[in-house]
């Protein structure tokens, strides 16, 4: 587990970016093996939450 911390702080990216877009990778990825894997159907609500997360991490990685 060491070598997942360590590669996000040598990013080119700022650290707090990296993980940003990590966490917003990470919940979208989150529904998808709910729906896929323990067939648990998202509602409406979780495709939006998870499409802001992903909105929030595209405007963080706007600007260099």
């Amino acid at each position: 587990m060491v070598v997942y911390g360590v590669v996000a702080t040598r990013q080119e990216f700022s650290f707090g970016k990296t993980y940003a877009a990590y966490g917003g990778i990470f919940i979208v990825m989150a529904v998808l093996w709910g729906w896929l894997v323990d067939r648990k159907i998202p509602d409406l609500s979780e495709w939006i939450g998870a499409g802001i997360c992903l909105v929030g991490v595209f405007v963080m990685l706007l600007k260099r």
